[in-house]
């Protein structure tokens, strides 16, 4: 949609002031604080044509306009102004994870804080998924004499017990030798990763035990195609309620509908996994219904080249666009270097 250049001011003063105030915006408001250099009377034409366009909404107890998802769209595509963080929040980003470069989990508590603290809104880390991250420690455990768990352990402290049948025959000392050859074969790689070499070789060194070798590939493929292989962190989730809109009570209860089932959440970060750059998705443009009133930034974080999580932030439409996009990329950026470094990519 294009605007002349009358108008795009108009729309972007309307929109940050909106997003500062939460009230609804008027022409006299417009004209005192944001010097246009026109009248009243001429900016009041402008947000009629405006609201005719779908990119403004007057709510029916006030003489404002608040920008509609549309305009809201308009506003972050052209008219919004890219920020740097400051020096001092990007120091405190680099120290706070300079810390944390050994543990994957306390790695994503530690982004999970940034990105609250940074904005004061809620903040949703997905994964990584246990497929893209190396096994840490495999192996078998007995059970009964019929029976082991074959418990799986990777480097981003995701933890696998299945359960698998034992052949007759086969003593406690069958299952730790099996078990160290699972380890030197297995250990530092990630499942996705796995060869049909390295298959080979665990088929031919473990010849004596091919039931439980086959039980055991296709436990860790079951994993990795599970829902369970890509883990869900939230944090600040109380922080969205503290917004004006969220006063709602029926707004509330969809919200925290959405924070207690984790999965629906997961969904709708995970759309925008592999994608390049931060992703800004507003209002309708969310798959969820409980999303309506809210909107998604998010960005990818990447291993080399291989995408192996979300970050995120959900706030409601009013959100600093500016400031939220340049806090997600900040942390992407820092969190892909930091994953790289710990995982050994």
């Amino acid at each position: 949609m294009k605007l002349d250049e009358r108008k795009r001011l108009v729309l972007r003063a309307i929109v940050e002031d909106y997003i500062a105030s939460a009230l609804p915006v008027g022409s006299r408001t417009i004209a005192r604080k944001y010097r246009l250099g026109v009248s009243p009377a001429t900016i009041r034409n402008e947000m009629a044509d405006l609201e005719e366009m779908g990119l403004l909404e007057q709510p029916h107890t006030s003489a404002g306009r608040i920008p509609s998802d549309k305009g809201y769209r308009l506003y972050v595509d052209t008219l919004m102004q890219r920020i740097n963080l400051s020096l001092d929040e990007l120091r405190q980003i680099r120290e706070i994870y300079e810390r944390r470069t050994q543990e994957i989990e306390a790695l994503i508590q530690e982004t999970i804080k940034v990105l609250c603290d940074t904005t004061n809104y809620m903040a949703l880390v997905l994964g990584p998924g246990v497929s893209a991250t190396p096994v840490k420690r495999i192996g078998l455990v007995p059970m009964t004499e019929k029976s082991a768990v074959l418990v799986l352990v990777t480097e981003a402290g995701f933890v696998a017990n299945r359960l698998l049948e034992v052949p007759e025959g086969i003593r406690e000392e069958d299952l730790y030798h099996i078990s160290g050859v699972l380890s030197h074969h297995l250990q530092g790689l990630t499942l996705d990763r796995l060869s049909l070499t390295a298959i080979r070789e665990l088929y031919n060194e473990l010849a004596r035990y091919r039931s439980i070798v086959e039980q055991t590939l296709e436990i860790l493929s079951g994993i990795c195609a599970s829902q369970e292989s890509e883990r869900v962190w939230v944090g600040g989730a109380l922080r969205i309620l503290d917004q004006p809109e969220f006063r709602d009570i029926d707004k509330a209860k969809a919200i925290l509908g959405l924070i207690e089932d984790v999965n629906l959440l997961r969904e709708s970060v995970s759309n925008f996994r592999g994608k390049s750059g931060v992703q800004v998705t507003i209002g309708v443009e969310n798959d969820l219904e409980d999303l309506k009133d809210c909107s998604l930034v998010s960005a990818t974080y990447w291993m080399g080249s291989k995408p192996v999580g979300t970050v995120a932030l959900l706030g409601p439409k009013r959100m600093n666009y500016s400031k939220a996009v340049a806090v997600v990329e900040v942390v992407e950026e820092t969190l892909s270097e930091v994953f790289t470094k710990v995982v050994g990519a």
